[in-house]
């Protein structure tokens, strides 16, 4: 299994150097999706891929329906970045930005999440998570040097996402925390829900977020400095030991780049008061309205009538 680098950012499921999921997006170099300057808007696309034209720089994917777009279809598109045209094969399920223009289309920021050569098996497998499912007792050390285990935040709705405070990309670990940050002063003003819920964001860079960075990094973005006392929004770091276990529950791929960066994907997630998966984000497009409104849900088990309040749409090819 290989993992190739290239210009552009991840958005969705990557690869560590042995995963599941071949990565051919990579770090903080990348134009932005969305840009004021050229009016390009961004989608989330998934599908198979049917044909790939390397020499036009072209593939035709067999696309699922995007959201504010399209209907499902079969359409032939543009690579942003050609030379990625190498590592996609007929058969390769993928996600992927469709960057739309007034005059043009685009795909970028490609992931291989499933693939069609046998040359490629995987050497570890990357879990997808999935609402009703209980969330394996993984344990981190938070900003203060204590260890502490998933378990302790049972009887609390729990709200996790992944982070490393090095992180340049505006749209990735910034947004996540500033995300959270949202969450967490909303949910101040309701004191009886504030007790019921608690915040945890994860580094995956152990080396370099050690407790007094993530202290720092911490108080910065709850705005309370010094005087932080983190006892509802914590940060904390997974254990180099435990750093593939987690990175493949969590659906997480992380790569180093050239520049030292750690391209990355997201992950997201809401776990219920029984340590249950509620909802799994694995993109950067929820809302933190969105997804307060499902921790404020009286009864958090999942409803399969009810999976957009539930933020279960998001679901891999299967």
């Amino acid at each position: 299994m290989k993992c190739v680098q290239y210009r552009v950012a991840v958005l969705a499921l990557c690869l560590l150097a042995a995963g599941s999921s071949l990565l051919v997006g990579c770090h903080g170099k990348t134009q932005n999706a969305q840009s004021p300057a050229t009016d390009m808007k961004s989608y989330d696309l998934r599908g198979k891929i049917v044909s790939v034209d390397a020499a036009g720089g072209t593939v035709t994917v067999d696309h699922e329906a995007i959201v504010g777009l399209m209907d499902a279809m079969t359409m032939n598109y543009k690579l942003k970045d050609k030379t990625v045209a190498s590592e996609l094969h007929p058969g390769d399920r993928i996600t992927a930005k469709l960057l739309v223009t007034k005059d043009d289309m685009f795909l970028d920021q490609i992931v291989i999440t499933a693939q069609a050569k046998p040359d490629y098996k995987p050497t570890a497998d990357y879990h997808v998570p999935q609402p009703g499912e209980v969330v394996p007792n993984f344990h981190f050390i938070n900003q203060s040097g204590r260890t502490r285990y998933l378990h302790e935040y049972r009887g609390r709705v729990l709200l996790i996402t992944f982070i490393y405070t090095r992180c340049p990309l505006a749209d990735f670990c910034v947004r996540m925390s500033r995300n959270f940050a949202t969450i967490d002063k909303s949910l101040i003003a309701d004191p009886a829900l504030y007790a019921k819920t608690h915040l945890l964001s994860i580094s995956f860079d152990p080396a370099f977020d050690t407790p007094s960075v993530l202290r720092s990094y911490g108080g910065a973005f709850t705005g309370r400095e010094s005087k932080e006392t983190f006892s509802h929004w914590e940060f904390a770091a997974t254990p180099q030991k435990d750093l593939a276990k987690v990175e493949q529950y969590f659906d997480l791929g992380v790569t180093t780049a050239s520049d030292k960066t750690l391209s990355h994907s997201l992950s997201t997630m809401v776990v219920g008061s029984d340590g249950k998966v509620v909802a799994w984000y694995p993109n950067n497009e929820w809302t933190p309205q969105a997804v307060e409104d499902v921790m404020r849900k009286p009864s958090l088990e999942f409803d399969l009538e009810n999976k957009e309040a539930t933020g279960t749409l998001q679901h891999p090819i299967q």
